[in-house]
């Protein structure tokens, strides 16, 4: 096997180990900064549609429930949750596959019933209350989405004048919604969950773009530092040690007027170099001596 093709094995494995080392480290940050950043935004939507519930319960309630119609017909727009999830349906207009729900094991409304993984996250939220959101993955018909989801908790008094029994709730309440749903709930309970869906095709697709590109730009470093170090290899190695097996050849043949090499720089090569030319002046004055006896 030749040195250069030594050279070049040994090469690859070294850049064969450390592509796959930089490639895997590489893959890693940039899915995880995908999540980050589907994270953020999904952080972002929750706190704008907490911000919502807050300014309906601080704010916007109180006025409408001074207006006289709100005694004869009950207005959605005096519940937080409508409000927030009114607001962000606007939003979907435009980003069609974020979600935001305020997902209810016993809702007034049956559209806000939890589904069966919301309604697990929920059972969680019970067994393990911490004021940090939960976060999660699933698999959904559009690709993996990222969810957020926090308690919703009855901390008001107010609340269970809609919620506690249903003979003490507004009576155009229960002219919208019936009697047999969203009653029963006590205070300090998790009775549903605030769950932000943000999907992760987007930022995960880029994410692989990048990671390719990154792919393709190691193997043509790769390949160019090769060729390169290559190059280097036959100018500065082998084409000199060719030049001494070259002229050793000639010598050996019986060759008497061989021209010394002229070494080239102050490097190991040349001192090989320099050593067989004394070998080969050496060499011509012993046949010199021996062809005068």
């Amino acid at each position: 096997m030749k040195l250069l093709t030594k050279f070049n094995l040994i090469l690859l494995v070294l850049f064969g180990v450390g592509g796959l080392l930089i490639s895997f480290f590489a893959y890693q940050y940039l899915m995880d900064d995908a999540r980050r950043e589907v994270l953020a935004q999904a952080e972002l939507m929750m706190a704008s549609a907490t911000s919502v519930r807050d300014y309906t319960t601080t704010d916007l309630s109180p006025l409408l429930i001074q207006n006289p119609q709100h005694r004869v017909h009950f207005l959605a727009e005096t519940v937080p949750a409508f409000a927030a999830t009114t607001t962000f349906n606007h939003l979907r207009a435009s980003y069609p596959d974020y979600t935001y729900k305020e997902a209810t094991l016993n809702p007034t409304n049956l559209e806000d019933r939890a589904a069966d993984w919301e309604a697990d996250i929920i059972r969680g939220l019970r067994e393990h209350p911490s004021t940090t959101p939960t976060i999660g993955q699933r698999e959904t018909p559009s690709g993996e989405s990222l969810y957020l989801a926090k308690p919703i908790i009855v901390t008001e008094a107010s609340c269970l004048e809609c919620h506690g029994v249903a003979s003490a709730a507004p009576k155009g309440m229960l002219a919208v919604y019936g009697a047999n749903n969203g009653f029963g709930w006590k205070q300090g309970e998790t009775v549903g969950a605030q769950i932000v869906s943000v999907p992760m095709s987007v930022p995960a697709a880029r994410a692989r773009q990048a990671f390719h590109r990154l792919l393709l730009f190691l193997v043509v470093v790769m390949l160019v530092t090769i060729a390169s170090l290559d190059c280097g290899v036959y100018w500065f190695v082998i084409r000199p040690l060719q030049l001494v097996s070259e002229t050793a050849d000639r010598v050996s043949r019986g060759e008497k007027h061989v021209p010394p090499i002229t070494p080239a720089g102050s490097d190991e090569i040349a001192s090989v170099t320099a050593s067989f030319n004394r070998m080969q002046l050496s060499l011509a004055k012993a046949l010199a001596l021996i062809d005068k006896d």
